[in-house]
C-alpha cells in the first residue's frame, strides 16, 4: 500500500552526524558528489517532493521506473530553474561517498515534474532515498532537499511464494450453493518469531475483500473494501504494510477475514450472478531480523479456516448480516483455540493474472458525521436524517434485546414524507444485526457500503427513547487530498460547489461510479470522461484516473472496442460513442492538467485501438455506432428505442460522427506531443475527412440539419462548435443557431450529459459568458439551481430526479448521487475564475475572469505542478479590484474583459493594455473600473 511514511523511523532520524549533515539538508556540509561552481547565493531547496502520481514517501510502490517531482521554495527572489539536480541511493550515507543508484548531474531544464528515474534498474522490494537540488535563472544553487524515502512492492508474480487459500466448502468442484459463497470466511495461522525483528513487511491481495489482523490487532484502522475493484482476469491489485512493530519475539498470530465483494458478488443488478465465485486470499509476511537472517510466512495449506463465524452474509448491493452469538473472542490471537476449524485449500497463481501493487491510494473511512435529526418515530421504527447525502456506513451503538433482529435500512430522500428505497433497485442494502446478550452492542458493516443521507433503525430495544447519539456515518472514499477552494458571495452557487464535491467524494469510490447506492455502482465511461478535469481542480486524483485508465486498457478488446463500464460486467455488451471516446478524451485532459507525457504514452495505443473501432463502425467517414446519446436530455421528443426519450433528441450518428472526429484529433495531439510522425500523417489525413463528411451528411450552407428526421437541439451545435467541426466562416451561425435554440427553451438548457459540460466552453469562446451566467442561476427546471431548492446535497441524475412537494421522478432511474452535470464545476475555475492552462502543466497560465452581475466576489486557485495559481476579484461600485497570485516556474497572460483600461493599475503603478501578458511569479493587485 502507498502509505505516507518514512522508512526506518526516517533514517533513524539522522542520528548519525555524518548522515545529519547531508541526509537532512545541511548547508554546513557540501556535497562530494558532483562539483559545481560556487553560487553568489544558496536558496532554499526545493519542497513538496512527491514520487509517482503524487506519493510521499511510499512503500508498495507501483513504478520500476519511478518519476520525481518537486516544486521551487517560496520566500526568495528566484523565479524560474535553469537547472535540476537528482540523486537516489540505497542509503542516505551514499550522499556523502559515492551515489549508487542514480545520479543525474546537472541538468539544463526547467523542468520539476515527471522527470523519470534513469538510473540502474531496480527490483522489487528495493528501498531508496533521493533528493534534489535546483538553479535559478542566475545559475544559483538551492540547498539539498530533505531526503526521501521510497520502496517497491513485489512488482512480478515471480515475487510471491504465497498461494491462493480458502476454506475446503467454498471449492467450485464441491459445487457450493450461493449462500456458502456469500458467507465470508476467517483465515488464521500462528508463527514463530526468533529474533529481534529490524523490518517487517506485509504483501497482502484477495479475490474479494480482505480485512487482515496481526496479534489480535487490525493491520490498518483506516482502509476498507480492499484491494479494490480491476479486471480481475488481468490484474489483481496488493497492498503493502509495515508490521514492523506488530510483532513480538516467539509466537505470533496472523488472520484474515475475506469476503466476496465485487469479484464475487452479483453485479449490474443480475440477481442470478449472486456469488459464483470464491473469495481467496494472498498473503505474505516477510520478516528481516537484526542479523540479517529473513524468514518469510505465506498463505498455504498449513492455514486454518472456518465459515462459522459472526458475519453470515455479505454483498456490496444487499449489505450484511452479522449473528452476535456466533463471535469469536480472540480469533485473531495466538492463544485462541481453534480447534473444529477446517485446513485451508491452496491455489497456484494465474501466470495469466498479474498481482501488482496498487497504483493509488484505497478506499478509507475520512470523516464521521453524527446524525442531525431524528425525522421519524413511530411503531418501534426510527428514522435518522445526517443532512447530508454520502457513502459509507454507519456506526451503531444502540440497545438491544436477546435474540431480537436489528434491521438497518438506507434512502437517500424522503418520498412526500416516507421512507422511500424504490430508487435503489433490486439493491437490498439492508444490514441485520441478531443480538446473544441484551444490553448495548456497538456495530459497523465491514464488507459492504451504503449511499444514503436517511437511516432506519428497528428491532432496538424500545424501552429506551431513540438519541441521535445512537448512530454515526463513517465516510468512505478512496482516499484523496481535497484542494477545491473556489467560493463566491452567492450562497446558492457555494452550496453547488460544496454538492459536486460530495458527489465526487460519494463516487470515486476506488473506480468512478456513476451512481453509489442502486444495483448498478458501475464505472461508466461517459459520466467519467465529462468530469474528469473538474475532478482534477478539486482533489488530488490523478493516481485515482490514471489507475482506472490501466483497467480501460486491459478491457479493451482486439478490435478497439471499449465497454461502457469499466470494469466490464456482462450486462451491457455494446460500445457507445461519447462513452468509449473516454480513452481519448481523459489521457488528453490529464495530460493538458498535469504535463505528464507520460499518460499519453501509456494509453496511446488505446487511442489509436479505439480510432480504429470508430472507423469500423463507420461508412464513408460517418458512424453508426450505437450511442445512448444525450442521455437524460430534458422534454425529449423523441420517444424510440423503448427507454422514454432517455438518449434524448439530437441525432444518433451526427453524436457518433462528432466523437469520431473529437477522438482522431485528440489522438493525433497526442501523437504529436510524442513525436509520432507517421500517425501525424494519418491521423491528419482521417481527420479532415472525417470533418468534410460531418458537414455534407447533416447541414446545408445555411447550418440547418438536412438528414430526414433529425432534430435540431442544443446539442447538435454545441458539438459542432466545440470539436471544430464547422467551417470558421460558419462558426458565427453556428452560435446564432444554439443562442437561439436556448431562447425557444426561454433562456433554459436542454442538454443531457453530453451536451452539458460543452455549454460552458463554447458560449464563453463565443463572448456570451453572460448566457452561461443567466443559465447558471437559473432557478426552475432544468437548471442547477432547481436541484438546490428542492434540498439537495449532491448532484443529481437527472434534472429533475426528486421534488419536495411531489418526491422522486415516477421515470425510475433517479439517483441523488451522480457526478455527470457537477461537470459545470469546470466553469467555476476556469471561467468565473478565468484559470486555464495555456500549456500542457501550466506552464502558462491564461488568466481571463467571467466577469457578471450576478456575482460581486469571487475566489479560489488550482494547485499546478509548480505551485498553486490563485484569483481572488471582487466588483464594488464599478471598481474591480483583483488578486492574482503566480506560482514560480510559470507565466500567465492575464486577460481583463470588461475592464477600463484607462483606469487599470497593477501593484499600484498605471498600466494601459488590458492584457497583460508573460508575467512571472509573484502576487499582483489589480484595480481597476469595470462595466458590466
Amino acid at each position: 500500500m502507498l502509505l505516507k511514511r518514512n522508512i526506518i523511523s526516517k533514517l533513524a532520524a539522522c542520528s548519525v552526524m555524518t548522515m545529519l549533515a547531508v541526509a537532512c539538508g545541511s548547508d554546513k556540509t557540501e556535497s562530494s558528489s558532483v562539483t559545481t561552481q560556487a553560487s553568489a547565493v544558496l536558496l532554499a531547496a526545493p519542497s513538496d517532493l512527491k514520487v509517482g502520481e503524487g506519493f510521499v514517501n511510499p512503500i508498495g510502490y507501483y513504478e520500476a521506473q519511478p518519476r520525481f517531482s518537486w516544486k521551487l521554495a517560496q520566500g526568495y527572489d528566484a523565479k524560474f530553474q535553469s537547472a535540476y539536480q537528482i540523486q537516489v541511493a540505497s542509503s542516505p550515507v551514499a550522499f556523502e561517498t559515492a551515489v549508487d543508484l542514480w545520479d543525474s548531474e546537472k541538468v539544463a531544464s526547467a523542468e520539476t515534474a515527471w522527470v523519470k528515474y534513469q538510473g540502474t534498474a531496480l527490483s522489487s522490494r528495493q528501498q531508496l532515498v533521493w533528493r534534489v537540488r535546483v538553479w535559478d535563472e542566475q545559475d544559483n544553487a538551492s540547498d539539498w532537499s530533505a531526503v526521501q524515502t521510497l520502496e517497491l512492492g513485489l512488482l512480478n508474480n515471480q515475487d510471491w511464494q504465497a498461494k491462493w487459500i480458502g476454506h475446503p466448502n467454498t471449492e467450485l468442484a464441491k459445487k457450493p450453493s450461493q449462500a456458502t459463497l456469500a458467507t465470508p470466511q476467517y483465515l488464521r495461522k500462528v508463527f514463530n518469531v526468533k529474533g529481534e525483528v529490524k523490518q517487517a513487511r506485509l504483501f497482502i491481495s484477495s479475490k474479494g475483500l480482505f480485512k487482515p489482523f496481526i496479534n489480535g490487532a487490525e493491520v490498518s484502522t483506516e482502509d476498507v473494501m480492499t484491494p479494490g475493484w480491476t479486471p480481475y482476469a488481468k490484474r489483481i491489485e496488493s497492498l503493502t504494510y509495515d508490521v514492523t512493530k506488530s510483532l513480538t519475539q516467539g509466537d505470533n498470530a496472523i488472520a484474515a477475514s475475506i469476503a466476496g465483494g465485487w469479484y464475487a458478488g452479483r453485479m449490474a443488478g443480475k440477481l442470478e450472478q449472486e456469488h459464483r465465485l470464491p473469495a481467496r486470499l494472498l498473503a505474505q509476511l516477510e520478516i528481516t531480523y537484526a542479523d540479517g537472517a529473513t524468514q518469510t510466512v505465506v498463505s498455504d495449506g498449513s492455514w486454518s479456516a472456518t465459515q462459522s463465524g459472526p458475519i453470515r452474509f455479505a454483498s456490496i448491493y444487499d449489505g450484511e448480516r452479522y449473528e452476535q452469538a456466533l463471535e469469536m473472542p480472540g480469533w485473531t490471537e495466538v492463544n485462541f483455540e481453534s480447534a473444529g476449524w477446517a485446513q485451508s485449500v491452496e491455489e497456484v497463481l494465474d501466470p495469466k493474472v498479474e498481482i501488482a501493487p496498487k497504483r493509488h491510494a484505497p478506499i478509507r473511512i475520512t470523516e464521521e458525521i453524527p446524525a442531525q435529526d431524528i425525522v421519524i418515530q413511530k411503531d418501534g421504527v426510527v428514522v435518522f436524517d445526517f443532512g447530508q447525502n454520502m457513502v459509507g456506513v454507519p456506526k451503531l451503538n444502540i440497545p438491544v434485546l436477546a435474540g431480537q433482529e436489528v434491521k438497518v435500512r438506507y434512502a437517500e430522500a424522503l418520498h412526500k414524507g416516507e421512507f422511500y428505497t424504490d430508487n435503489y433497485r433490486s439493491a437490498k442494502s439492508t444490514n441485520y444485526y441478531v443480538p446473544s446478550e441484551s444490553g448495548t452492542i456497538e456495530y459497523q458493516p465491514t464488507f459492504t457500503y451504503h449511499g444514503y443521507r436517511y437511516l432506519e433503525l428497528s428491532g432496538f430495544d424500545t424501552e429506551h427513547t431513540p438519541s441521535k447519539v445512537w448512530v454515526t456515518a463513517l465516510i468512505q472514499h478512496s482516499d484523496m487530498k481535497i484542494h477545491a477552494s473556489f467560493e463566491s458571495s452567492h450562497d446558492k452557487l457555494n452550496q453547488l460547489t460544496e454538492n459536486i464535491i460530495w458527489g465526487m467524494r460519494s463516487n470515486f469510490y476506488d473506480i468512478p461510479l456513476d451512481c453509489p447506492q442502486r444495483d448498478e455502482r458501475l464505472g461508466w465511461t461517459g459520466d467519467a470522461q465529462v468530469f474528469v478535469t473538474p475532478s482534477m481542480y478539486m482533489a488530488d486524483v490523478y493516481g485515482f484516473w490514471s489507475a482506472w485508465l490501466q483497467s480501460i486498457r486491459e478491457e479493451q478488446g482486439p478490435d478497439g472496442k471499449i465497454p461502457v463500464y469499466i470494469p466490464f460486467v456482462d450486462w451491457i455488451n455494446f460500445a457507445s460513442s461519447g462513452w468509449g471516446d473516454a480513452v481519448t478524451i481523459i489521457p488528453w485532459e490529464l495530460y493538458m492538467v498535469t504535463g505528464d507525457e507520460a499518460i499519453l504514452a501509456d494509453n496511446f495505443e488505446m487511442m489509436k485501438g479505439w480510432i480504429n473501432y470508430h472507423q469500423s463502425k463507420s461508412k464513408n467517414y460517418i458512424s453508426n455506432m450505437t450511442t445512448f446519446g444525450d442521455w437524460l436530455q430534458p422534454f425529449p421528443s423523441n420517444l424510440k428505442d423503448g427507454e422514454n426519450g432517455n438518449r434524448g433528441n439530437t441525432d444518433y450518428s451526427l453524436i457518433g460522427t462528432a466523437y469520431f472526429a473529437r477522438s482522431i484529433e485528440l489522438t493525433l495531439k497526442a501523437a504529436k506531443v510524442l513525436n509520432k510522425t507517421q500517425d501525424v500523417a494519418a491521423l491528419t489525413e482521417l481527420h479532415g475527412k472525417v470533418k468534410q463528411a460531418f458537414m455534407a451528411e447533416y447541414f446545408d450552407q445555411n447550418l440547418n440539419l438536412i438528414k430526414e428526421g433529425a432534430i435540431a437541439t442544443q446539442t447538435t451545435y454545441l458539438l459542432g462548435l466545440a470539436y471544430d467541426l464547422f467551417p470558421v466562416e460558419k462558426r458565427d451561425v453556428a452560435v446564432e443557431k444554439l443562442i437561439g435554440l436556448i431562447a425557444d427553451a426561454d433562456n433554459h438548457l436542454r442538454t443531457g450529459f453530453l451536451g452539458t459540460p460543452l455549454l460552458t466552453q463554447v458560449l464563453q469562446d463565443a463572448g456570451r459568458s453572460d448566457i452561461i451566467y443567466d443559465l447558471l442561476f437559473k432557478e426552475t427546471y432544468p437548471s442547477w439551481f432547481y436541484s438546490i431548492n428542492n434540498g439537495a446535497t449532491t448532484t443529481w441524475e437527472r434534472w429533475n430526479s426528486y421534488s419536495i412537494d411531489e418526491g422522486f421522478n415516477p421515470q425510475g432511474m433517479n439517483s441523488l448521487n451522480h457526478y455527470a452535470y457537477g461537470t459545470v464545476s469546470r466553469w467555476f475555475y476556469e471561467g468565473i475564475l478565468g484559470i486555464k492552462p495555456a500549456k500542457a502543466g501550466f506552464k502558462n497560465i491564461r488568466i481571463e475572469p467571467q466577469f457578471g452581475d450576478k456575482l460581486s466576489q469571487a475566489r479560489g486557485g488550482y494547485i499546478t505542478p509548480q505551485g498553486e495559481v490563485t484569483v481572488d476579484w471582487t466588483i464594488a461600485t464599478g471598481q474591480l479590484t483583483m488578486n492574482v497570485t503566480v506560482p514560480k516556474n510559470s507565466t500567465a497572460d492575464i486577460v481583463l474583459p470588461k475592464v477600463d483600461g484607462a483606469s487599470l493599475m497593477v501593484n499600484g503603478s498605471k498600466q494601459s493594455a488590458t492584457t497583460l501578458t508573460n508575467v512571472s511569479a509573484g502576487t499582483y493587485q489589480i484595480t481597476a473600473s469595470i462595466s458590466l
